[in-house]
C-alpha cells in the first residue's frame, strides 16, 4: 500500500463510513486537531523519562487515537467507533488526583513555564483546548449528533496536562513560575 493515494490533491478527504467533504471541514478541523494534540504528546515522551507518566502519556496517545476515529466517523456507533465512554474519562479523573497529591496546592495562578517537558505538555494542554473548541464546533454544526463523550474526555484531559505539566516541573526540582500582574 502506497502512502499517497493523490484522491486529496484537490482540497477534499474521505471520512471513515462516509464522504468525502473539503479538508477545512468541522470534522476534519476536529480529528485534525486531537492529531495535533498526540504527537505534541509524543514530543513530550521524547523530552524527559519521568516514570509515572510516560505510561500514563502513551495510554493518553492510544486513546487519542480512538476520539480521532470517532470524530472522523459520521456515525461512530454505526461503525463501532464510538469507543470513548466514562471509563475513560473517570481514569483521567483518578489520574489527576493521583500526581496532584504529591504536588502543593496552587493558591495563584502560574505561567506556562519550567523544564521543556512540563513546557510542552503546556502547550499540548492548549491544543487539547482547541481540539475541545473543535469539536463543540463539529457538534453544533454536524447534520449527524456527535456524542458528548469526546468533549468530555477533552475537557478533562486539558486539566491533566496542567497537573502534569506541573509535575514534570516538581520531579525536576523545578517550582512553578507565579503569575504576577504589572501595572
Amino acid at each position: 500500500m502506497k502512502i499517497y493515494t493523490r484522491t486529496g490533491d484537490l482540497g477534499e478527504t474521505g471520512l471513515f463510513g462516509g464522504p468525502r467533504v473539503p479538508k477545512d471541514h468541522p470534522r476534519i478541523e476536529a480529528y485534525g486537531t486531537v492529531d495535533e494534540l498526540n504527537a505534541t504528546l509524543g514530543l513530550a515522551r521524547s523530552l524527559g523519562d519521568i516514570p509515572d507518566l510516560d505510561p500514563l502519556l502513551q495510554r493518553i496517545q492510544s486513546e487519542l487515537f480512538e476520539v480521532g476515529a470517532e470524530l472522523a466517523t459520521p456515525k461512530p456507533s454505526a461503525h463501532g467507533t464510538a469507543l470513548m465512554g466514562p471509563k475513560q474519562i473517570e481514569f483521567l479523573e483518578q489520574s489527576i488526583d493521583k500526581l496532584e497529591s504529591e504536588l502543593e496546592p496552587l493558591r495563584q495562578f502560574i505561567l506556562p513555564a519550567g523544564t521543556s517537558m512540563a513546557s510542552t505538555l503546556h502547550v499540548a494542554r492548549t491544543i487539547c483546548r482547541r481540539a475541545e473548541r473543535e469539536v463543540l464546533r463539529l457538534m453544533h454544526s454536524s447534520p449527524d449528533p456527535v456524542r458528548v463523550e469526546p468533549l468530555q474526555y477533552l475537557n478533562r484531559l486539558s486539566d491533566l496536562l496542567f497537573v502534569m505539566a506541573r509535575f514534570a516541573n516538581h520531579r525536576a526540582g523545578r517550582h512553578d513560575t507565579p503569575w504576577q500582574a504589572h501595572a
